[in-house]
């Protein structure tokens, strides 16, 4: 079982980092095998970071022979995909969205058609647009036609959309539970299609 993490911040070591660390730790304390790659990183490997519609249909020209075609491949053999996102003006980082927009061939390839996925937020304030992040984030797994798990488990309750943290991530106690309880959905989800 390969499980990989999305950190959407420009941060490399800040909230979302952090969220993602917690649930990927549990995955891995389940048998999972874990990954984070930096998607600032990735896109600072191509000319042009955003999509500029360069090839329609897209035929991923724009970033052949970099870290971000590398973190693609990457991904496509993964089973499961954790996003990361803190909350940028109520939506994900300007680094996510240019990450997901330059799959359009991937999307036309349906290289993410059922994979695993799900997502954790970190907002500065209780009520600071996690949730529209979230749904953000469900948007982006829905486009490729990935399966969307929450941060339920039988043995605690049915969960809700991911996980959301207010800024320190670490000092979030609620937040860091049910970071493990995603992961072991997350695992769960996986070891249901047969994946070990």
């Amino acid at each position: 079982m390969f499980i990989v993490g999305l950190n959407g911040s420009p941060n490399k070591d800040g909230n979302t980092k952090f969220l993602l660390n917690t649930v990927l730790e549990e995955a891995k304390n389940l048998g999972a095998k874990t990954m984070i790659l930096e998607v600032q990183e990735l896109l600072d490997s191509t000319k042009n970071p955003f999509c500029v519609v360069c090839s329609n249909p897209c035929s991923g020209v724009c970033y052949e022979g970099t870290k971000l075609e590398e973190a693609y491949e990457t991904l496509k053999r993964a089973d499961a995909i954790v996003m990361g996102s803190p909350v940028y003006f109520g939506s994900v980082s300007a680094q996510l969205k240019a990450f997901f927009d330059k799959t359009r061939k991937l999307r036309g390839e349906k290289a993410f058609c059922n994979k695993i996925a799900c997502g954790v937020t970190v907002g500065a304030s209780k009520y600071g647009g996690q949730e529209t992040t979230m749904k953000a984030l469900h948007d982006i797994m829905l486009v490729h036609g990935m399966t969307i798990v929450g941060d339920g488990y039988t043995e605690y309750d049915c969960g809700h959309h991911g996980v959301s943290a207010q800024k320190p991530a670490e000092k979030d106690e609620f937040a860091i539970k049910r970071a493990g309880i995603l992961a072991k959905r997350l695992v769960e989800a996986c070891k249901e299609k047969g994946i070990e």
